[in-house]
């Protein structure tokens, strides 16, 4: 598209244009406009217009130094109007020197001088972005340059991030995607080029946020792609914050691509770990966004997980905790609970046990929705859950539904006695271990709850379990066992039990039995059986 040409037609007609080789226009104006920049800091008259004008010039400069890897030649719209902007930056440059030594005529004046010639900067700048966006710079006319080896100066890289920053901001749209393609390498092989997108390069992080709204879905995908590497660094998570990231990650979880979607929400995952971000998510409707993704039957384990993990994060904040109940969260993380995929279902949980951590009115309310049911049904045997769904299940469960009589009853209801002892016979060695934790809990929490265990033969395998390699197990076994047989009717069924007592013997003969809490509680076994 060729520049509009406004005002700087009549002065092309009033003035003869300079004449440049097409090899040193560019560079010309480069430097020119580097000179003036630095010259109109010295100003200290219409220092708020200077600062504006200033501003402008330095987003021309790095929009010409962009195209300096570019062939001119090849693109006449841009050839065209870099003269004009060199005879612009040179009006600009006679007023900044008449501003410096004050030998202006009158202030008026003046300042209508400087608003024409900020005028004329925005209408170059409107240009030259026209024409970056029809993709100036091709494969065809590209220079080459290779990606520095793994022992390469900081330059090197410097100049590598420049050359791609370049091609995605004024190459053609596969340069653009290639160029993505080749940042998303060096950043996932080498953090210190993480630093160098961040810091070291202007407008590489602006640029990236703004590729985010691209139509284009492969430049959307590799933008989203390459941010999410940067998320994952403290360090530089407040450039992208200070980029508006949040609100552009948000979109694209709305209308993106799916593997955009999935990026996004890996990227505010990372981000909202802080919690200071979790309102930045909120004012821009992520909550409702992100909700809806994972309610949503169609939505991919992938985009669920990390979706999860966002709520997860900002399930911290009382407020938009309040928020995302009235949003139907807990129905919808119970549901998820039962999904075919491992992932989704030990973030789901996680999410349940976090976002009622503390709060008694959550945990009721989990109760209500089916949440008891939904976890001890992971517990079943017979079911196809894997053993780390399992240990996420029962912890929860401990978690969630021991602190009152009413849900350890429901639990017993549903089966939980049962399936907890067939892990604690059974299960993996992790699991195992973990429900010898939660079977000690619940041997201590009422007389109703060691009965129940009592008839379904928890004691005999306290009673083996003494006798493990460990001595934590040993104590913990123990000690659950001495709970248990504090009601008459274990003790009855335990001193019946010829190979209990049998044992408990042994470890009374043991010398290594013979100290600490393990020798106290088989004397007190002991001693209560006889009484019986």
């Amino acid at each position: 598209m060729e520049p509009e040409m406004g005002q700087e037609a009549a002065a092309k007609e009033d003035r003869n244009l300079p004449e440049f080789s097409k090899s040193s226009a560019l560079q010309q104006a480069i430097e020119v406009i580097s000179s003036l920049i630095s010259l109109s800091h010295s100003i200290k008259a219409f220092a708020v217009k200077w600062q504006l004008i200033r501003n402008k010039l330095e987003e021309l400069n790095s929009g010409l130094i962009a195209a300096e890897n570019c062939d001119t030649s090849q693109n006449p719209s841009l050839s065209a109007l870099i003269p004009l902007i060199y005879v612009t930056v040179n009006e600009c440059h006679d007023l900044a020197r008449r501003c410096l030594d004050l030998s202006y005529s009158g202030k008026l004046l003046m300042q209508s001088d400087l608003d024409v010639i900020a005028g004329k900067i925005d209408t170059h700048l409107r240009n030259l972005s026209r024409i970056y966006t029809t993709g100036i710079l091709s494969q065809g006319f590209a220079i080459v340059v290779s990606r520095p080896g793994a022992s390469a100066c900081k330059e090197d890289m410097k100049f590598y991030v420049r050359d791609l920053f370049t091609r995605m901001k004024i190459g053609d749209t596969e340069m653009k995607k290639q160029a993505l393609i080749n940042l998303h390498e060096v950043v996932v092989d080498d953090e210190r080029y993480v630093k160098i997108v961040a810091f070291e390069v202007d407008d590489v992080v602006n640029l990236l946020v703004n590729f985010l709204g691209s139509p284009e879905v492969e430049i959307q995908e590799g933008a989203a792609k390459v941010v999410s590497m940067i998320s994952g660094f403290d360090s530089y998570k407040g450039v992208l914050i200070g980029a508006g990231i949040i609100g552009h990650l948000i979109r694209v979880l709305e209308i993106g691509s799916e593997l955009g979607k999935e990026s996004s929400a890996r990227s505010l995952q990372k981000l909202t770990i802080n919690s200071d971000n979790a309102w930045s998510v909120s004012a821009h409707g992520g909550v409702t966004v992100l909700l809806k993704i994972c309610s949503n039957g169609d939505s991919r384990a992938e985009l669920i997980v990390p979706a999860c993990g966002v709520l997860r994060n900002l399930s911290g904040v009382e407020e938009i905790k309040r928020f995302m109940i009235e949003g139907s969260a807990i129905s919808t993380f119970i549901k998820l609970a039962r999904s075919k995929d491992e992932s989704v279902q030990v973030n789901s949980i996680d999410f349940l046990q976090n976002i009622a951590y503390g709060d008694e009115s959550v945990k009721q309310l989990i109760i209500k929705e089916g949440g008891i049911r939904a976890l001890v049904r992971i517990l079943d045997p017979r079911s196809a859950f894997s053993s780390k769904t399992r240990e996420r299940a029962l912890r929860a469960i401990e978690s969630l539904f021991f602190s009152s009589m009413s849900s350890i009853n429901s639990l017993m209801n549903y089966g939980f006695v049962d399936h907890l002892l067939f892990f604690l016979r059974i299960g993996d060695v992790s699991i195992q271990e973990l429900a010898l934790k939660v079977s000690f809990k619940l041997s201590g929490i009422s007389e109703e709850t060691k009965r129940a265990m009592g008839d379904s033969g928890f004691m005999p395998e306290f009673v083996r379990l003494m006798n493990s390699k460990s001595f934590e197990v040993r104590e913990m076994a123990a000690e659950a066992l001495f709970s248990m047989v504090s009601v008459s009717k274990n003790r009855r069924r335990f001193v019946q039990d010829d190979r209990g007592v049998g044992f408990l013997l042994q470890l009374l003969d043991q010398k290594e039995a013979n100290s600490g809490f393990l020798y106290i509680y088989v004397k007190e076994h002991m001693a209560l059986g006889m009484s019986t």
